[in-house]
C-alpha cells in the first residue's frame, strides 16, 4: 500500500475511532515515520481532492464526509458526536462507521431541527428533501461553501 494510502486510511481511522480530526504528528506517530512526511501526503491528498486543510496548511478542515470542525449537522453514535461538512456527508458518516447512527440537523428553509434514527438497514422513514443550491460538478469551486 503507497505511504498515502496509508495517511488517509489513519486518518479516517482516527475520524471514526474519535470523532475529532487527527494532526499530522498524531499520524505520523501511529505510521511510524516524521510529522512532516506526513504534511507533505495532506498535501498531496489535497491537490487530489482527498482532504481540505485549513488556512495554516496542516490541520484538516475535512476529510469527507468528516469535517474537522462542528457543523449544524451532527452525528451520534456510540456516545461519540460526529461533525459532518453537510446533511449529505452526515449519511455518509453513519455509512462509514457501519453502526447505527442518529442524524442531526436541520432545515435551511424553516430553521426546523432534524432528527433521523439510521441503523443498518439505512434510515427510517422520512419525508426530507435534500437539495443542493450548487451543481455537484461545481462543488470543489469552493467546498467549504457548497
Amino acid at each position: 500500500m503507497d505511504f498515502d494510502t496509508q495517511v488517509k486510511l489513519a486518518i479516517y481511522r482516527h475520524f471514526a475511532t474519535t470523532a475529532v480530526r487527527p494532526s499530522a504528528a498524531t499520524v505520523a506517530a501511529q505510521l511510524n515515520v516524521e510529522p512532516q512526511a506526513v504534511l507533505d501526503a495532506f498535501h498531496r491528498l489535497r491537490a487530489q481532492r482527498m482532504l481540505v486543510l485549513e488556512e495554516d496548511s496542516e490541520s484538516i478542515r475535512m476529510a469527507p464526509p468528516f469535517s474537522g470542525m462542528p457543523t449544524q449537522h451532527v452525528v451520534t453514535a456510540d456516545g461519540l458526536l460526529y461533525f459532518a461538512n453537510c446533511a449529505w456527508d452526515a449519511l455518509g458518516i453513519v455509512a462509514a462507521l457501519h453502526k447505527p447512527a442518529v442524524v442531526h440537523s436541520r432545515c435551511e428553509g424553516s430553521a426546523e431541527p432534524l432528527r433521523l434514527r439510521v441503523g443498518l438497514d439505512g434510515p427510517e422513514a422520512s419525508d426530507w428533501v435534500f437539495h443542493c443550491l450548487v451543481p455537484a460538478a461545481q462543488w470543489w469551486a469552493d467546498i467549504v461553501f457548497t
